[in-house]
């Protein structure tokens, strides 16, 4: 439980930190430094679905599906896709990087709008981390635990610099660093809610495991592919931001192999 509350936290307080960063500058981070972080938090969540996810989705469902222990991981994968694309036809939202509107006409202010839609990304990591910590519980290996905490720093080092990304621009939407503050770190919130959830669910629902752990491998490869890599203007900056992937990928996948 110790290592649970620990991952729990961890996630949460890193978006704080990265958002308390509107107080050390004095204008707007630029594209390129945009992009380096935006890379970055993609290739840790690209890493994350491959190795703390998707791989042990397929590990876990091998014992009941046989040859077939592909078909949890493939056909949860894609509901974790739907499930963030629901949440963006549902939640008004904006997205500061692509200067892109999304989901339904709404009269909320540009900032709830910027709010929302990192809260969106922030869902599916919380779920993962929550998901990985129960299915930990439910084996009892501490190499599970490990391989846990192992997904929730990889988590948290991608939050410091989302945190950051995230209160810069609210700082210009509101005019103030310490409401832009206080976004950035709501923002991180919603994931060790998102956490909790997904650890109930992966231990009172232990034998749908594989499930679980293909939909949140989904979720956030969906929010990499439609948000972050977009945001990121790796099109305008291509090396800057495929490096910023690649240096991510490389972190999180040494993180996993090393506590896993």
């Amino acid at each position: 439980m110790y290592f649970t509350i620990l991952g729990f936290t961890l996630i949460f307080l890193a978006t704080t930190a990265g958002s308390a960063l509107v107080y050390c500058f004095r204008g707007d981070i630029s594209k390129r430094t945009n992009s380096i972080l935006l890379g970055f938090a993609a290739g840790v969540m690209i890493a994350a679905s491959v190795w703390s996810l998707i791989i042990p989705s397929i590990e876990e469902a091998e014992s009941t599906f046989g040859q077939l222990s592909w078909v949890p991981a493939a056909v949860s994968f894609l509901l974790g896709g739907l499930f963030v694309m629901l949440l963006d036809h549902v939640i008004p939202h904006f997205h500061a990087g692509s200067n892109h509107e999304e989901g339904p006409h709404s009269s909320a202010r540009k900032s709830t709008k910027l709010f929302l839609a990192v809260t969106i990304h922030n869902i599916p990591e919380g779920l993962a981390v929550g998901f990985a910590f129960g299915a930990a519980a439910v084996s009892g290996d501490p190499a599970g635990y490990y391989a846990a905490l192992g997904l929730a720093i990889g988590m948290s080092i991608q939050n410091f610099p989302e945190g950051a990304a995230i209160a810069l621009p609210m700082r210009t939407a509101t005019r103030s660093k310490h409401r832009a503050f206080l976004y950035g770190m709501g923002s991180g919130a919603v994931e060790p809610i998102a956490a909790a959830l997904g650890f109930f669910l992966s231990t009172e629902l232990a034998t749908l495991q594989p499930w679980f752990l293909g939909f949140a491998a989904g979720a956030m490869i969906f929010v990499v592919a439609e948000d972050l890599i977009p945001d990121s203007n790796i099109n305008e900056y291509p090396h800057t931001g495929t490096w910023g992937v690649m240096a991510g990928f490389v972190i999180m996948m040494v993180l996993d192999v090393a506590l896993g």
